[in-house]
């Protein structure tokens, strides 16, 4: 029964291609794109909007340097948010509940924030490893601790992402299986759980948008540092 239960979060395969592959290209093909006319139907002017508003709102923290990410991170945004809105639908796959995918999104983006930093103004960004009016004595400990605190940064962007996707979907999945099961046997009980299902499953479509948006905060926090 255990094992069933984490069966979802196998990454599956059909004639032995890996529909990963199929999953990571199926939110391109939602969108609908803008045309050549001088006016969009009220979809695409609406998607305009709130992609204009989202990255207003996503440059606010960021200086004018680190402008230049705005179309890499909004793209990053609504792919992450597809991905994690269409794993809740049935008989689906959630890629981002592959530590290994969002690892592969944590990693050269943080890395390409360290290089930029190190590139543009070395010694600021080193000097994140040391607080300004810290003793003598505590230099060497509390440059090893920061140092620690910037290698785990992309770790911690991938876990966090991995480890809400996948318990929330699991307590849907138990919920799930336990109104089954209360059904013949206490109706009014399975009533109950069916309820706390429904209100399970609108607080995973918020997690699922949530999680999108803190990913990329945190990536344009820490861009901000290094540029």
């Amino acid at each position: 029964m255990t094992l069933s239960l984490f069966d979802q979060f196998m990454s599956p395969t059909y004639l032995g291609v890996p529909l990963i592959a199929l999953a990571l290209t199926l939110p391109w093909v939602l969108y609908p794109t803008p045309s050549s006319r001088w006016l969009n139907n009220r979809l695409v002017t609406l998607q305009n909007w709130l992609l204009n508003r989202f990255t207003q709102q996503l440059l606010l923290p960021l200086s004018l340097g680190g402008h230049k990410w705005a179309a890499l991170l909004t793209s990053l945004m609504i792919f992450l948010i597809t991905l994690n809105m269409l794993g809740l639908l049935p008989y689906t796959f959630t890629p981002t509940t592959q530590l290994s995918l969002n690892m592969g999104f944590a990693i050269p983006l943080w890395l390409a924030t360290i290089i930029i930093g190190m590139r543009n103004q070395p010694t600021v960004t080193l000097g994140h490893l040391l607080p300004e009016g810290t003793p003598v004595p505590l230099i060497p400990m509390l440059i090893i601790i920061e140092t620690i605190s910037l290698f785990i940064r992309p770790l911690a962007l991938g876990v966090r992402l991995t480890a809400n996707l996948t318990a929330g979907h699991l307590l849907i999945q138990l919920i799930a299986t336990a109104a089954f099961v209360l059904l013949p046997m206490m109706p009014t009980v399975a009533i109950l759980t069916v309820t706390v299902l429904f209100l399970l499953t609108l607080l995973e479509v918020a997690v699922a948008m949530i999680q999108a948006y803190v990913f990329v905060l945190l990536l344009t926090l820490y861009l901000q540092e290094n540029v």
